[in-house]
């Protein structure tokens, strides 16, 4: 192509497009980056249940003590219905979903998504084993599933893999440098409001060019080598998939990422916690040594959950990333998908610091906020006629 069709075809892009990571995004009310963390199989309420309610709560059970310090950087969520969902598998299709062929987190990476290189990037933890079917998927784009990648090599490949690559990396500054150059010169040629929109613009390409040079993309260390079905080795996964996600939101290679950590019904046994019984057998227990062992479990969850959350403010994301800890079901023992817990932080746009329950609120309301708070104009999430829930903001 000559080189002025080059940069027109590169300018027409990046005006028609959504802003490349728009420094304006904090101001306007509206969140930058989305990261979906999903655990399975529900929950014991005795034994989430935080203590307090409100602003006035800690984060003391059984589960969710690993959190506790954090309880200003989280919106605790209790008492969601999932609409004309039960069961696990019913659970698992429409946590993200409400029915719709559409998961919010597509929905979502289809407004902040088109100007990264990957509009979301989905991450998973022996989450294939089943193969994919509505038992093992949680994000869905007109009605296909998504498939996450379970091996941290693979991820690691698709996502760093040239970064030693001199040529292609001169060649990539070389155009930004040319679009740059004519975002200057048509600066001059249009009128105050457009003249905005160009900084703007070339703002982001900025930022671009700050990560195609290094910067927090200059020191990426490939994963140790694990078998990704390997049982033993699930935590040293998660970790590495939790580490690849922040990098890659970090690096501006994604803004909506996810990590499963496996799927509902998940037999993975926690034998690095001294437990021999699957997760879903214990999900189902209800002797007090059972429920203890499944509230270890839970409490396992939580501790990668805050280290998720420390690894994000460690990289300057956590304030205007929203993090959504999902699961499918309410109480796994009922096979039932009501009283379902989640829990949010803030991306700039929540009230977080409180403790709420919803009092059999349907979830879609919940997906309907998350929506508004990217600046969709989203008022009724897969079409139930429910709006947003405005108490959450």
């Amino acid at each position: 192509m000559k080189r002025r069709s080059l940069l027109q075809g590169g300018l027409a892009a990046l005006l028609a497009a959504p802003l490349l990571r728009s420094r304006t995004a904090r101001a306007d009310g509206t969140a930058r980056r989305l990261l979906v963390f999903f655990t399975p199989n529900g929950t014991v309420h005795d034994v989430w249940r935080p203590s307090g309610s409100g602003s006035t709560y800690a984060l003391d059970s059984d589960i969710l003590y690993p959190l506790a310090g954090l309880e200003d950087d989280l919106l605790v969520l209790d008492g969601m219905d999932f609409t004309d969902a039960t069961n696990h598998e019913g659970g698992m299709v429409a946590m993200l979903t409400a029915g719709g062929g559409t998961s919010v987190d597509q929905r979502i990476a289809d407004h902040i998504g088109s100007a990264t290189p990957y509009s979301s990037l989905e991450l998973g933890v022996q989450t294939s084993a089943w193969g994919g079917n509505t038992q093992t998927r949680m994000s869905y784009r007109d009605g296909g599933f998504m498939t996450p990648d379970d091996d941290p090599q693979s991820v690691h490949k698709r996502l760093f893999g040239d970064l030693g690559d001199a040529d292609l990396l001169e060649r990539r500054q070389a155009v930004l440098g040319l679009l740059g150059e004519e975002l200057s010169a048509l600066h001059g040629k249009v009128e105050s409001p457009e003249q905005g929109r160009l900084a703007l613009h070339a703002d982001a390409l900025a930022d671009v060019e700050k990560g195609l040079s290094g910067g927090s993309c200059d020191s990426i260390v490939a994963p140790e080598s694990f078998n990704a079905s390997s049982n033993d080795a699930f935590p040293d996964i998660a970790r590495q998939q939790l580490d690849l996600a922040v990098q890659a939101l970090k690096c501006g290679l994604t803004n909506v990422a996810s990590v499963q950590l496996s799927h509902t019904v998940s037999p993975m046994v926690m034998t690095w916690l001294g437990e021999t019984s699957g997760h879903h057998t214990l999900s189902h227990a209800s002797d007090d040594g059972g429920v203890a062992s499944f509230a270890a479990c839970g409490a396992w969850f939580a501790e990668q959950f805050a280290y998720l959350i420390a690894q994000l403010k460690a990289a300057d994301l956590f304030d205007d990333t929203v993090v959504l800890w999902a699961t499918e079901m309410g109480d796994a023992r009922a096979h039932v998908c009501t009283d379902v817990p989640w829990i949010l932080t803030s991306g700039g746009v929540f009230d977080t610091g409180r403790y709420l329950s919803l009092d059999g609120e349907p979830h879609d309301r919940v997906l309907t906020s998350l929506c508004q708070a990217f600046g969709l104009s989203d008022t009724d999430f897969a079409g139930h006629g429910n709006g947003a829930l405005e108490e959450l903001r």
